[in-house]
């Protein structure tokens, strides 16, 4: 039985240079958890807790099926009130914005076969088998981003905001307008990877 590596089938959505560059992200689907708050909380990490054994419960049961696949690699949309940061910017967000504002959702990319019904029977599971009742809050999720402006950032999340500054720069420079949120896809497991060799993509939907 031959195993979906969606990193593989999708490649395109999973590379990314390290310059700033445009790209076009087709309509893709997930699992998705949402948050607030500061990403090296406690809370955070306990949200990533509970969306992987969904994907979990999921793979092993098409696995089952004669459908298995890898459990694709961690992402995050990431936003705040700009009614109340209204000087905030792509690039000095990070740094403007208290991490107790910061809102996110979570993701984890699930293949084409997989429908709402599957991962709201992926969710029961995961409570009556785990306990977990806070998995409840794990749910399908759908976007289509389209044009998108990204960037490879290589090194520590607290040094995001160079590389977010270059891709600030290009859409300036483009006159492109801002279509969505900010989004991260961490091609690293930030568990246990040290900071510096992290590799994360940087993507922000434009028009």
């Amino acid at each position: 039985m031959e195993k979906l590596d969606l990193a593989r089938h999708y490649k395109s959505y999973y590379t990314a240079k390290g310059k700033p560059e445009l790209a076009y992200i087709e309509k893709a689907q997930y699992l998705s958890i949402q948050g607030k708050g500061d990403p090296s909380g406690e809370e955070f990490m306990q949200k990533i807790q509970l969306i992987y054994p969904v994907a979990y419960a999921l793979k092993f049961e098409f696995k089952a099926q004669g459908k298995d696949f890898v459990v694709a690699k961690l992402e995050g949309l990431w936003w705040y009130d700009e009614n109340r940061f209204r000087n905030a910017t792509i690039d000095n967000a990070p740094q403007t914005v208290p991490r107790s504002e910061w809102e996110y959702r979570l993701l984890i990319r699930i293949p084409e076969f997989i429908g709402k019904e599957d991962v709201e029977s992926a969710v029961a599971q995961t409570v009556a088998g785990k306990g977990l009742t806070k998995a409840r809050e794990v749910t399908f999720f759908e976007i289509a981003e389209g044009k998108v402006v990204q960037m490879l950032h290589t090194g520590p999340f607290d040094s995001e905001p160079e590389t977010l500054a270059k891709l600030n720069d290009f859409i300036t420079a483009n006159a492109f307008g801002r279509n969505g949120l900010h989004h991260e896809i961490y091609l690293s497991d930030f568990r246990k990877t040290p900071p510096e060799k992290l590799k994360t993509i940087l993507r922000e939907p434009v028009k």
